[in-house]
């Protein structure tokens, strides 16, 4: 039966545009076209330069051939032309594929390979990587080189093609259209490996756009707010921060490596507003020196993830003018898709009461429509006791569309119609989650995940090892790194130098462990490791 409301009420292009990320910067250009839009070093672009920019890298990109759904790589530090791709590739139809900078050539190759890529911008710093990459790929993507000379950034050149000369050749004009669906790809970005390679999480323009709405009021940014990036954009996007800011015609200010003297210098010239990062961030910011130091008089919102810090730390930020905002999620979710929301009446808790309120993840975001601690197995909701664990899962439009060429793998994360995170928490009364374990053993170093599956897989290869086993140890600057324990074989004689330095011609250097134990391994009557037991001794290790 016709609803009185659908007679003659249908979308039309009057009443109906797709969500898309996209448009804010068109708004902020011509809204705000001379407001700074981004900072780097001694450069300014303005936001009608930024535009512009933007549309040339897209006129460009399409004028080589690069349509819908084509993949566009870059392998860029936090620098302008990463924010340019963000819109300018999309611009086109085309997907833009982050890669992350820390990773070595033959994972690169996969992520290449797997997403087909058309087209790869790299900054010449990480060329070596990239073109020894592009020895092992099948795929061969135009190359453009970006060269930050504003760093003093000389690097390696692949090819002749300068991405200078790249977008100036394109249409500041450029007449880019509004995707035809808000479902549409935006995005990929690739996950740790956990068990194989690494998984590609596809976004679309509608929960690109959404998570703008989002941070901008989980992390309270006002008119004109100025974001320091100290929060990698290859991760999660940025965790979709590269477009949120123009929302509020923002000002990024660019850092291209995270570093008590530059961070400090930005935050007193430039009254940076905002930032976001892992726990290694706090640590530069409160362990600088005096000469590396800068006053400034006003408060700065700290975004953070991952395990919260101790209590002295928190209390020594807030102290050094940092106001903290606990968020949590995943790549599958965009970034961050919980927030902690933080009542007054918790400030006057004592110590260790403020600390059990600190180290819960929360609530759901103000973009996510469902967040729960369930069983698995029932899809039925733990008691909100605080103590019986079951899986947090998440459900609503900030969730990826799925896996790219991977059915099965997204299939199985959104059994029962919710995304299953692998992460095991508990649900309090007051209805805030809180993380206990991680049911795939990923390791957080850094803001970055590390499969202890991975690192195991290189250490059983070492003629030494009879038997090994990779926990998260804490730690102090990175929040957690590999601690390895291990049982030699009968005679063998290794050392723990020589253990770390043979994973260091396996793996990316932060993937290697950072402490190695030799010792027998906890087993159950059955063989199987007892990581808990192993936890527990890193802390100490």
């Amino acid at each position: 039966m016709t609803s009185l409301y659908d007679t003659d009420l249908g979308k039309n292009a009057a009443n109906y545009q797709p969500l898309t990320p996209l448009v804010f910067l068109e708004r902020s250009a011509s809204t705000f076209p001379d407001h700074p839009a981004i900072i780097h070093g001694k450069r300014r672009y303005s936001y009608a330069e930024f535009y512009a920019r933007s549309r040339r890298l897209a006129s460009a990109l399409a004028a080589s051939g690069i349509g819908k759904d084509d993949t566009v790589s870059v392998m860029l530090a936090n620098t302008p032309a990463m924010l340019e791709a963000h819109y300018g590739v999309p611009m086109t139809g085309a997907v833009l594929h982050s890669i992350n900078t820390r990773l070595d050539p033959p994972i690169i190759a996969f992520m290449l390979d797997h997403a087909d890529a058309k087209l790869l911008i790299v900054d010449t710093e990480f060329a070596p990587a990239i073109k020894e990459a592009l020895a092992l790929t099948s795929v061969q993507p135009l190359v453009v080189n970006y060269r930050d000379l504003e760093c003093g950034v000389e690097g390696m050149r692949i090819g002749d093609l300068d991405y200078e000369d790249f977008i100036g050749g394109g249409d500041p004009d450029y007449a880019w259209e509004m995707p035809s669906d808000e479902w549409n790809a935006i995005s990929l970005n690739y996950t740790s490996g956990t068990t194989g390679n690494p998984k590609g999480v596809v976004y679309h323009h509608r929960g690109a756009a959404l998570m703008c709405y989002a941070n901008t009021i989980a992390t309270g940014m006002g008119p004109h707010a100025v974001y320091l990036w100290t929060l990698p954009m290859f991760h999660c996007n940025g965790w979709c921060f590269p477009w949120s800011l123009p929302v509020v015609a923002g000002t990024h200010v660019c850092l291209r490596s995270v570093r008590a003297k530059p961070m400090y210098d930005a935050i007193a010239d430039h009254k940076v507003t905002h930032l976001s990062g892992a726990p290694f961030v706090m640590s530069a910011l409160l362990n600088a020196t005096e000469e590396e130091r800068r006053n400034f008089n006003h408060r700065v919102a700290f975004n953070h993830a991952a395990a919260p810090p101790p209590e002295a730390v928190l209390g020594a930020m807030a102290e050094a003018g940092f106001e903290l905002t606990h968020l949590y999620g995943l790549t599958e979710t965009y970034g961050p898709a919980t927030i902690n929301e933080w009542h007054e009446e918790w400030d006057t808790l004592a110590p260790d009461e403020r600390l059990s309120k600190r180290a819960r993840q929360g609530v759901r975001y103000v973009a996510l429509e469902g967040l729960d601690v369930m069983d698995p197995e029932t899809m039925q909701q733990v008691p909100p006791d605080g103590e019986t664990l079951g899986e947090v899962m998440f459900r609503g439009n900030i969730v990826m569309k799925g896996y790219l060429k991977n059915k099965k793998a997204t299939e199985d994360a959104f059994a029962g119609g919710w995304f299953h995170s692998g992460d095991l928490g508990v649900l309090h009364p007051d209805g805030y989650i809180q993380l206990k374990d991680r049911s795939k053993d990923i390791i957080i170093s850094g803001g970055e995940n590390i499969s202890s599956i991975e690192v195991e897989d290189v250490l059983y290869k070492h003629p030494a090892v009879a038997a090994a086993a990779v926990v998260a140890k804490p730690d102090a600057k990175w929040g957690e790194t590999p601690c390895a324990f291990i049982e030699k074989r009968p005679g063998a004689e290794v050392t723990e130098a020589e253990i770390i330095d043979y994973c260091k011609k396996k793996l990316a250097r932060f993937k290697c462990p950072s402490r190695v134990v030799f010792t027998e391994l906890p087993k159950t009557s059955t063989g199987k490791i007892q990581k808990f037991k192993l936890r527990d001794m890193a802390k100490t290790a």
